[in-house]
C-alpha cells in the first residue's frame, strides 16, 4: 500500500509533509491539488516530516492537502525514440504539449508507444546474459539502438527465447529470460532508471586517451580534449559560450549529441529548437537533429526541475554509452544548476558555504563529472561520454566557487576572454589562460605519437611558451613604450 501524508508547511516550492510511514531520500511523491497532481521529490527527512521540493508552481496549495508517495526515485524512461526529441528536465515530451507551456500537473510519456520498429535479434536462446547485455537492435535515425537487458536486473539470466526479426512496438515482448530461480521474465524495449544513480554496468573504466576532434582549431591544436574526457567553458555573459558549444556539437566526432539547456534564457533555447533541425551534419550529410536530443529547462521553469535536467541528460548519455556509442554531452550552464542547488539549500536552512552555495558543492560537481568517461563494456566493446559544461561566473570572476570547484575535476579549461569577444575574435578562447591536462597523460602521448606525430606535444608546449613570451613583451611595450622593445 502506498505511503501517504498531509501538507503542514509551504515555503515557495519547498513543502513540508507529515508522513504516515517511512519514506526514502529522493523518493518521488505527488501532491493532490483539486484535480491536479504536482510532482515533488523528497530532499530531507526529519522524524515524521519529509521536506519535498515541488517541480511545479505551488500557487494555491493549502495546508492539509493529501500527498501520495510513489515508492521510487526520480526516473527516466529509456528506449527507442529518444533521438531528435525535445524534453524538459523531467523528460516530458515538449512536442506533445498543448500550447506554449506545459500545463501545471501535466506529464507526457517520453516515447512513442504506437510506432513500429524493425527489430533484429542479437542474443540467442541458451546464452547467459546480465544487466546491459545486448538482446537485439533497432534502427533509430540511422543509429544502431541496442535493446538491452534492463539495468535493474541483478545476477545472471538465461535467454529462453528472442523475437524473430520483424516490426514491433516498444511495449511488445522481444525476449523471455529465465532467472536463477527458474522464473520466466519477459522483456520489452522499455526500461527505467533513477537519474541520480550512475549506470555502472561495464567491465572497466580506463583513463581516456583518444583524441576527440571538435572542429575548433584553437581547441584541437593547443588544448585538446579526448574521447570520454571532461572540460568546461567559463566566461562572462556575451563571450560566446553557447555559440561555441553549438559549433562543437556540429563538428565533433561523436555518434550522439545531447544538449542540456539548464536555466538558459528562453530565446537561446528557441534558437536551438529552430536551428538544429536545419543544420546539416558534416559527418553524415543528414540533419544534425537526427542524432541529437535536447533537454530544455529554461530560466522561467521551476528551480527544482532545473536541478533535475542535468541528471536527466547524463542518464540518457549513459544509456547510449552502454550501446557502445560515442556521446557528446553539453550542459549550458552548470552555474544555473549550482544556483538551483543554492536556492534549495537556503530554503532548508543548511549551513552555507562560500557565496551561500552548499557546503558540499565541490562534491556534488565532482560526482557529476565523474559519471562521464571512456568505458570497456562487458562484451568487449567500448563507449564514451565526453562532457563539456559552461560556467557563467558573475562579473566574469573566475575565482568564484562554481568555477573553482569545476576546475578541480574538469581536465580541460577553455577560458573565454571579454576583450577578445569585444573585438569580435571568435571563438574568444584565451590560449594562455586555457589548458588541457590530457597533454600530460602518457596514454595520450603514446596515442598521438602512433597516429599523428611524436613531436606534436613538444610543438604544442613550444607554441604555448611563445604565446606567453609574446604576452610579456606586449605588456612591457604598453608600460615602457616601443623604444624599450629592443632591449628585451
Amino acid at each position: 500500500m502506498a505511503t501517504t501524508g498531509k501538507v503542514k508547511g509551504i515555503i515557495a516550492n519547498l513543502v513540508i509533509v507529515e508522513v504516515e510511514a517511512a519514506v526514502s531520500q529522493n523518493e518521488i511523491c505527488f501532491i493532490i491539488l483539486d484535480e491536479v497532481r504536482l510532482m515533488a521529490e523528497v530532499i530531507k527527512v526529519i522524524g515524521k516530516d519529509a521536506y519535498v521540493q515541488v517541480f511545479e508552481s505551488t500557487r494555491g496549495l493549502k495546508i492539509g492537502s493529501t500527498v501520495e508517495f510513489a515508492g521510487h526515485l526520480l526516473e527516466v524512461t529509456l528506449g527507442p525514440g529518444i533521438l531528435s526529441k525535445n524534453y524538459d528536465g523531467l523528460q516530458n515530451d515538449l512536442d506533445k504539449m498543448d500550447g506554449v507551456f506545459l500545463k501545471r500537473g501535466e506529464y507526457t510519456f517520453p516515447l512513442d508507444e504506437d510506432k513500429l520498429w524493425d527489430f533484429k535479434p542479437i542474443a540467442k536462446a541458451g546464452e547467459t546474459v546480465e544487466a546491459a547485455s545486448w538482446l537485439g537492435e533497432v534502427d533509430e535515425n540511422f543509429q544502431p539502438h541496442k535493446i538491452m537487458v534492463p539495468f535493474v536486473f541483478e545476477g545472471s539470466y538465461t535467454v529462453k527465447s528472442v523475437a524473430e526479426a520483424g516490426q514491433y512496438k516498444i511495449t511488445d515482448t522481444i525476449a523471455v529470460l529465465v532467472d536463477e530461480k527458474g522464473n520466466d521474465v519477459e522483456v520489452n524495449m522499455i526500461q527505467k532508471w533513477p537519474v541520480k544513480k550512475a549506470i555502472t554496468h561495464y567491465k572497466n573504466k580506463p583513463r581516456p586517451f583518444k583524441l576527440l576532434e571538435t572542429g575548433v582549431r584553437t581547441i584541437d591544436t593547443i588544448n585538446p580534449i579526448v574521447e570520454g574526457g571532461t572540460g568546461f567553458i567559463p566566461g562572462p555573459f556575451g563571450t560566446g559560450k553557447t555559440v561555441l558549444q553549438h559549433g562543437i556539437s556540429k563538428q565533433a566526432e561523436a555518434d550522439i549529441v545531447i544538449i542540456a539547456a539548464c536555466g538558459e534564457r528562453a530565446n537561446e533555447v528557441v534558437e536551438i529548437f529552430t536551428e538544429f533541425p536545419e543544420l546539416v551534419d558534416p559527418h553524415t550529410g543528414r540533419k544534425l537533429i537526427e542524432r541529437t536530443t535536447i533537454i530544455a529547462n529554461t530560466s522561467n521553469m521551476p528551480v527544482a526541475a532545473r536541478e533535475a535536467s542535468v541528471y536527466t541528460a547524463m542518464t540518457l548519455a549513459e544509456y547510449y554509452r552502454a550501446m557502445g556509442l560515442k556521446i557528446l554531452l553539453m550542459a549550458d550552464s552548470t552555474s544555473r544548476w549550482a544556483q538551483a542547488l543554492r536556492e534549495m539549500s537556503n530554503r532548508l536552512e543548511e549551513l552555507p558555504g562560500p557565496d551561500a552555495f552548499p557546503m558540499d558543492l565541490s562534491a556534488i560537481i565532482a560526482n557529476f563529472y565523474a559519471r562521464a568517461g571512456y568505458v570497456e563494456l562487458n562484451n568487449g566493446k567500448t563507449g564514451s561520454i565526453t562532457f563539456i559544461g559552461t560556467v557563467s561566473p558573475a562579473g566574469g570572476n573566475l575565482k568564484e566557487p562554481v568555477t573553482e570547484s569545476t576546475k578541480k575535476v574538469a581536465r580541460c579549461f577553455f577560458a573565454l576572454q571579454q576583450s577578445r569577444a569585444d573585438s569580435k575574435r571568435y571563438p574568444a578562447i584565451n590560449p594562455i589562460d586555457s589548458y588541457s591536462k590530457y597533454l600530460e597523460y602518457p596514454e595520450f602521448a603514446e596515442y598521438i605519437s602512433e597516429r599523428i606525430n611524436d613531436q606534436w606535444i613538444p610543438k604544442v608546449n613550444r607554441l604555448k611558451t611563445m604565446l606567453q613570451r609574446g604576452l610579456e613583451v606586449s605588456e612591457q611595450i604598453n608600460i615602457l613604450g616601443d623604444s624599450s622593445a629592443g632591449c628585451l
